[in-house]
């Protein structure tokens, strides 16, 4: 039986992936968490094993045992955090970290999230060859750590390292991510409790919304890839979020009209918008949930979900 270890694998997408590869690819699943922003309750009923530990520190290294592949999903994923040494020594830092057990420990590949923060306000539909250009912190080290991974793949030819950048993902499991959590988690919730939904003026911003269970075929997926390389993991087909109100309104039966508020931040993407050309490729990559589809089976799920 195969076996892999998660990082962040009490996270949002971490969990995700978690439970799908226990469950369609019948492997072994070890969470590697340190728990500040993780939660146990996105485990619950998971049969792996799981180290509370820090990708920062080498301490687990000799407490994961052999595994086939690692999963690299750990990270500050909090776009308005700035304290900008924090988030490179956890995001670029504990992936050198990451990278170095798998080297210790001969993993030969290494799936890690990447995210299309990189290419900030930069041409439409975004492509991976193009210059990133974030506009925040978050995105410049998720940047970093690209080129971290394509010097470390060019000095191992044997390694595998496959880097996923996420557009905007939502989906189950994101409950514990507070403020961070997608528009449609923090609307849903809005509208669930007799509110107008809260917008930024006029509603017409652009997101390229993927539903979590795409990016976790993207990553299972990942585990085929021929060569390394990084790919978007997107829709492709974006929306606006007075559509994600519409489609909101439509899936919980409400008939809500959107209140419009000034923009607060300085740096904000006003457009993204994954070309997935290069993970049809190299990874078989096709999103099989549109953004009426998937908020519809969000609401769903969130429905007959107990927090």
């Amino acid at each position: 039986m195969k076996k892999y270890l998660i990082t962040g694998g009490a996270g949002f997408i971490g969990s995700n992936l978690a439970f799908a590869l226990a469950e369609e690819r019948k492997a072994g699943v070890v969470v590697l968490d340190n728990f500040s922003s993780g939660n146990y309750k996105n485990l619950m009923a998971f049969t792996g094993d799981i180290i509370a530990d820090d990708i920062q520190s080498r301490a687990w290294f000799g407490k994961v045992g052999a595994v086939d592949a690692v999963f690299h999903e750990a990270a500050i994923t909090d776009t308005t955090v700035t304290d900008q040494r924090k988030m490179m020594e956890i995001n670029v830092d504990g992936f050198r970290n990451v990278l170095e057990f798998a080297l210790q420990a001969g993993v030969k590949r290494v799936v890690y999230a990447s995210s299309a923060g990189v290419y900030g306000n930069g041409h439409c539909p975004m492509k991976e060859d193009q210059t990133p250009t974030p506009e925040n912190v978050y995105g410049f080290s998720k940047a970093i750590m690209d080129n971290v991974a394509r010097e470390f793949a060019a000095r191992h030819k044997d390694m595998t390292l496959v880097g996923l950048r996420y557009f905007n993902v939502y989906g189950p499991r994101e409950y514990y991510k507070g403020h961070a959590a997608s528009m449609m988690f923090q609307l849903y919730h809005q509208m669930k409790a007799g509110k107008r939904p809260r917008i930024f003026k006029f509603g017409e911003q652009v997101r390229d919304f993927v539903y979590v269970k795409d990016i976790v075929r993207g990553n299972l997926n990942a585990l085929d890839a021929e060569r390394s390389g990084v790919c978007n993991l997107g829709s492709g087909n974006p929306g606006n979020f007075n559509e994600v109100v519409e489609a909101l309104n439509k899936a919980m039966g409400l008939d809500l009209a959107p209140e419009y508020f000034d923009n607060p931040y300085s740096f904000y993407q006003n457009k993204t918008q994954a070309d997935f050309r290069q993970a049809k490729a190299l990874l078989n990559y096709r999103p099989q949930w549109n953004l009426a589809d998937g908020i519809a089976d969000y609401v769903k799920i969130m429905g007959e979900t107990k927090i």
